[in-house]
């Protein structure tokens, strides 16, 4: 039996579970309503949940943009730079420990509870994880790279762009994904917390009147979106793989044909 095949099973199984417990009493549906109850409750109130739905993409989309994107330049920044990396890595290792669920109180002062406070919030949240990955990734690019590079003129843009981040990019990935992970995670409980709109809005108002059905329909809202941006960080993986595949394989048909053209000695 191949791993698909067994992982297939036990998805499965696990829907299987989830449908009979409750409905044989072995777990009460106050606490795990049955899957057909959930999937009906969302379909019942579906319009609801995609407004709901959309208030928070938007919300992942604009932190993602600022998280990972910031998170991945600055990284190749402080990575590619003793002296910065020196200094600022010991301060966002220690600051990344910290629990930054306790500073969205201070957000939601300073930006209200609308949307820019659940934005900021996650995107700090996925910002200290993207960086980090970032800038240990640069530290294991090959010297010799960025040396050829700085001996060709290349600028720190240039290098930064052309050089350090492809370089990097299988760890950049890595970083990316804990990143937008994170970013998810943030947006979901900031809405949970203190919110007018969104998913985790939904889940917490439902969850006060005990319509577990409902609460479990936010969560697979939820799931299904942590699984769809788990995907799409599989599939760039996978591009940049055949990049990186067919860029080595084309610099060592360029070595073996530099070495044939050199006279024999």
């Amino acid at each position: 039996m191949s791993a698909k095949t067994l992982r297939y099973l036990i998805v499965i199984g696990l829907i299987a579970l989830w449908e009979l417990l409750p409905r044989t009493g072995l777990i009460p549906e106050l606490f795990l309503p049955s899957l057909s109850s959930t999937l009906i409750a969302g379909w019942t109130d579906a319009a609801e949940y995609g407004h709901a739905l959309a208030v928070t993409l938007y919300e992942v989309v604009v932190s993602m943009a600022f998280a990972c994107g910031g998170g991945i330049l600055l990284g190749a920044i402080v990575g590619s730079l003793p002296r910065p990396r020196v200094l600022i890595m010991p301060m966002v290792s220690s600051l990344y420990a910290v629990p930054l669920v306790i500073l969205y109180p201070v957000f939601t002062v300073w930006l209200g509870i609308g949307s820019e406070s659940k934005i900021a919030f996650a995107s700090i949240y996925g910002f200290l994880p993207t960086m980090l990955a970032t800038a240990a990734g640069i530290q294991t690019i090959d010297p010799q790279l960025l040396l050829a590079a700085r001996s060709m003129g290349a600028t720190l843009s240039q290098r930064l762009i052309r050089v350090i981040i492809p370089a990097a990019i299988p760890t950049v990935l890595s970083g990316l994904r804990v990143g937008g992970a994170l970013v998810i995670v943030g947006v979901v409980v900031s809405e949970m917390l203190i919110s007018s709109a969104g998913i985790g809005y939904l889940i917490s108002r439902y969850r006060t009147i005990l319509d577990s059905p409902h609460v479990f329909a936010g969560v697979l809202l939820v799931l299904f979106l942590a699984i769809a941006f788990n995907a799409a960080i599989r599939w760039i993986e996978r591009k940049a793989a055949i990049w990186q595949t067919g860029t080595r394989a084309g610099q060592a048909n360029d070595d073996i044909a530099s070495s044939a053209m050199q006279p024999a000695t």
